[in-house]
């Protein structure tokens, strides 16, 4: 008898009683309208790699060496310039350092 008087008295308050605003839930149509969407940051690391293959420089690399070291430095210069690449970097040191007290 307790427990029907108990269910009794709660479905009263809950009937009876006001019920607090309910808030939208996180996948209701309101909810996602609600919402602002903002894109995701994307990282440089996610696209796909924009230089040349590792075939195409080895092969840019054996074309010129035959060449003096100058010429087979231009020759790279040149070859990486045709396929859109800045080659700044020299491999060797194409001006020697003569001075006092150093051998040639």
């Amino acid at each position: 008898m307790r427990d029907r008087i108990a269910q009794l008295f709660t479905w009263l308050r809950l009937v009876l009683a006001p019920q607090p605003p309910r808030r939208l839930g996180r996948h209701s149509a309101a909810h996602l309208a609600e919402q602002t969407t903002q894109p995701e940051p994307v990282s440089p690391w996610c696209a796909p790699w924009q230089g040349p293959s590792a075939a195409t420089v080895r092969e840019i690399f054996r074309e010129g060496a035959e060449l003096s070291p100058l010429q087979r430095e231009r020759w790279w210069a040149t070859a990486f310039a045709e396929i859109g690449i800045d080659y700044d970097h020299p491999t060797i040191n194409i001006t020697p350092v003569r001075g006092p007290g150093v051998a040639a």
